[in-house]
């Protein structure tokens, strides 16, 4: 394996400046097979092969779909930003027991739900900056290799053809079965119900393909018409896409048992190759320090979180969603949502009225950026070096220092780049509407016309020496959330509190 050479030909091409090399120790990412840190290096030097575990699309996506995808999205970026070039799979699962029930209840054909939100996934994510994979393989467009990769696991001995027509994975026949979660197969065996399906060898073993039940969906297959189980689709996908040895593998915390344990076990024995060498998983969200759960009632999806007026800006949520590392646990509120938009706005009212700079050179925070990234993506570190950043080009604002932060202002956008963040005109992101609460009660929205309108009719007044008309305007705008900032001859700029 290699790892790439670190170069600042590289780092332009993401950037687009020159700036110079900097002494660097490689990254180093937690990977959950062996419990520890470990020095990333690539199986082809130069280029990244991750899989990232996608949603099964029955539904709208909630806050825990986006946690999962902006901490890999990040992920990627970083690798990108360091010269990588990343082959990233996201599959989609549109075959599966809760989508045939939601379209029977919805009295809709399964291929008309799964398109419907496989739309609204991507108009989810999009808004949140997320970058769309390599490739997005969709279960139902692999069948085949679905099918021949079981054959491989019946041909080998492990898997076998149960009394009721199901192809099941037989766990005992795999000796590292556990390694990834830490589950030892006898406590699994001793938890199990064996009257669940009896149909099983072993209460562990696990279903590769189900053999249809009448009014399904299903394809012909040796054994008989059925359906893939959900474990295999990722398999045969990732064998496809990306070979029987890559480097990456993600997904939620929730995945690690068992579906994550499962995959190791039947790519493995039907390859007798590594399959992936770093595994990651993000950390779950809470509510409210609360276990985000339908049945608590605390459950978010992504476009009733976005759509709520609370949010000044869908990178308001990504910025959140970054400040915590993302193998822990995050906590969601709306005084952490309020946080995150204050500290955004920070950055960006530091962007605010400067030039592009022609030319840069990085300083001491792109190295703290760099090294917090490098170590297993500590993006809350990386985002104390964008703050350091915004301090300095606030000191070079209030010194007269216009080039040079208007420089440093580059180097923070660049970086704030590989977080998803600080991708808007300054002007742009501050005037957005941002509803505040207060004793249950929402300040009055205006519209950006009636706000302009207004203060043109304040300038006016003003310069007639009207300024009991002008104070009166300045507190018609205060009143509606609106906070003027002023130079001697005019009002220079405003944004929504």
């Amino acid at each position: 394996m290699h790892d790439v050479a670190y170069d600042t030909r590289q780092r332009n091409s993401f950037c687009g400046e020159m700036v110079p090399e900097f002494t660097r120790m490689p990254i180093q990412i937690f990977n959950s097979l062996s419990g520890r840190k470990e020095e990333f290096r690539s199986h082809e030097a130069g280029v990244v092969r991750m899989y990232v575990c996608g949603d099964t699309v029955y539904d709208f996506c909630h806050i825990g779909h986006a946690r999962s995808k902006v901490a890999f999205d990040t992920v990627r970026r970083y690798l990108e930003y360091r010269g990588y070039r990343v082959v990233h799979v996201r599959n989609i699962t549109d075959i599966d027991d809760k989508i045939i029930q939601r379209a029977n209840q919805n009295g809709e054909s399964i291929q008309s739900l799964t398109q419907r939100f496989i739309a609204a996934m991507h108009e989810d994510y999009d808004r949140l900056g997320i970058l769309r994979p390599t490739h997005e393989p969709r279960a139902t467009e692999h069948i085949g290799g679905i099918i021949a990769l079981t054959r491989r696991l019946v041909d080998k001995g492990h898997a076998y053809v149960a009394a009721n027509g199901d192809v099941m994975y037989s766990v005992a026949s795999f000796a590292e079965y556990g390694r990834l979660s830490g589950r030892d197969l006898d406590d699994l065996r001793a938890g199990a119900r064996v009257a669940v399906d009896e149909a099983k060898r072993d209460p562990a073993d696990f279903v590769l393909w189900k053999r249809a039940k009448p009014g399904e969906p299903c394809w012909p297959s040796p054994w008989g018409d059925g359906r893939p189980g959900w474990h295999i689709e990722c398999s045969a996908m990732s064998l496809d896409l990306l070979g029987s040895r890559f480097d990456i593998h993600g997904g939620g915390m929730d995945l690690k048992f068992p579906h994550h344990e499962n995959e190791i076990a039947q790519s493995c024995a039907a390859t007798g190759d590594t399959f992936a060498t770093v595994w990651m998983h993000n950390g779950f969200v809470n509510i409210d320090d609360q276990k985000m759960s339908k049945s608590l009632g605390n459950f978010f999806r992504i476009r009733d979180v976005l759509g709520s007026g609370y949010l000044r800006d869908p990178e308001v949520l990504r910025f959140f969603l970054a400040s915590s590392h993302y193998r822990g646990p995050i906590n969601y509120s709306l005084v952490q949502i309020e946080q995150a938009d204050a500290a955004l706005c920070r950055l960006y009212t530091a962007l605010r009225d400067l030039p592009e700079a022609a030319a840069w050179r990085p300083s001491a925070a792109t190295q703290r950026f760099e090294e917090a990234m490098d170590d297993d993506f500590n993006s809350p570190d990386a985002i104390a070096a964008l703050q350091t950043l915004a301090t300095q080009i606030n000191r070079a604002k209030s010194s007269g220092e216009i080039a040079t932060a208007a420089a440093l202002a580059s180097e923070l956008k660049s970086l704030g780049r590989v977080l998803g963040v600080l991708q808007l005109a300054p002007e742009e992101f501050l005037r957005k509407s941002k509803v505040a609460h207060e004793l249950g009660e929402q300040t009055p929205d205006m519209s950006i016309a009636r706000i302009e309108l207004l203060i043109a009719a304040r300038s006016v007044a003003r310069a007639a020496g009207k300024f009991k008309e002008s104070d009166s305007i300045r507190d018609q705008l205060s009143h509606a959330g609106i906070l003027l900032e002023d130079k001697p001859d005019k009002t220079t700029t405003w944004r929504r509190l």
